[in-house]
């Protein structure tokens, strides 16, 4: 084995490799978790994981990244900016007829985009240490620490809505890393956090979902909600959901360091379908068949064809009173008991009947 500071050229290869497959900063940490470790269990405790038990169960390799890559020593991480240029989120907000879908979920599913490109630089890196090496790329499906490895590696520090952020970039980005056996010299220092007394995030919240800075209720998140719960939406949350039909960015876009956010010409990104500016009418009406040509590919999938339907009732249903509004969802010929719940709710909004109050 070569000493460290002989793979300072490497770091210089790495910045070109990664310049080159679209990232936008990466840096190299080391595996010390511990702190990350204690507030993970404090918060698996307090039981806001929802019901998301693969947190619970995968928490040993969470804790450990030598069980996933035995003999690793560094983690290389890498950043992507992601936020399409001239969507409009504020405006599309602001119109209860027009449906809001994450920004970050408008073109093609991160993952595999992400992941493919930091498999070649790990091939890269491999070929030039010429030795055997115990490696191994990662994207957020996998049981890693992300976004504390990405702050103590100086990509940023972790706000006060738990995302990662950067004072010249925002926090509109995606984090990857390469979990790698090679003793890489540590290339800088945690970012001070400057959130400072903001509370912006916090504060405009539409289900209040963070109970204290640094701390997210998933139980309570609209992303959760919309995204990964498989039941129902709890009715008292229903209509501060507002028109969020798929995630939600707004402690993202009341950031004071997004207000110059940088955003990506990568056309993996880049908006399919209208996505970014779609009726909700238009959406509801949408088929299984066109709905799973619509979202191929996408992020969207992870939600289901029926957590979909859901959760455009639920817009709809915060939405105005409109003939077509009504008609779509009276014309609903579904046979999910789920769906249908929320479309009586829904008609029932949009009727104004006073009886849809209950406690969710």
């Amino acid at each position: 084995m070569r000493k460290e500071t002989d793979y300072s050229p490497l770091l210089q290869q790495i910045e070109q490799w990664s310049a080159a497959e679209g990232f936008d900063a990466f840096a190299v940490t080391d595996l010390e978790l511990d702190e990350a470790n204690r507030q993970l269990d404090r918060w698996l405790n307090r039981g806001y994981q929802a019901d998301m038990h693969w947190i619970d169960d995968r928490r040993e390799l969470r804790a450990d990244p030598t069980l996933l890559v035995p003999s690793a020593v560094r983690a290389i991480c890498f950043r992507m900016n992601y936020l399409p240029p001239d969507t409009r989120p504020l405006q599309v907000l602001e119109n209860p007829s027009q449906a809001y879908i994450a920004r970050y979920a408008l073109g093609r599913d991160y993952h595999k985009t992400i992941r493919r490109r930091l498999a070649r630089v790990a091939d890269r890196i491999a070929a030039y240490a010429g030795e055997q090496l115990h490696q191994r790329p990662f994207v957020d499906s996998a049981p890693v620490l992300e976004k504390p490895l990405a702050a103590r590696a100086g990509l940023g520090w972790v706000g006060k809505n738990t995302l990662v952020l950067q004072r010249e970039v925002g926090s509109w980005f995606f984090l990857g890393e390469i979990l790698t056996s090679l003793p890489l010299a540590l290339t800088g220092d945690p970012q001070a956090d400057e959130c400072g007394k903001c509370r912006a995030c916090m504060t405009c919240c539409p289900t209040q979902a963070f109970p204290e800075p640094y701390v997210l209720d998933a139980r309570r998140c609209i992303s959760w909600l919309t995204i990964e719960n498989s039941g129902p939406i709890p009715q008292s949350l229903r209509k501060p959901m507002g028109n969020r039909v798929f995630g939600c960015d707004d402690c993202q876009l009341v950031c004071p360091w997004n207000r110059d956010a940088a955003t990506s010409p990568e056309s993996d990104f880049s908006p399919r379908h209208g996505l970014e500016q779609s009726q909700l009418v238009e959406l509801f009406q949408w088929d299984r068949q066109t709905w799973e040509e619509k979202t191929a590919g996408s992020p969207i999938r992870r939600t289901g064809y029926e957590g979909w339907q859901r959760n455009l009732a639920v817009g709809l249903g915060n939405g105005p009173a409109s003939s077509e509004a009504m008609a779509s969802l009276n014309n609903w010929t579904g046979e999910s008991s789920l769906v249908a719940e929320h479309i009586e709710w829904a008609i029932g909004q949009l009727s104004g009947r006073s009886d849809n109050n209950e406690p969710g």
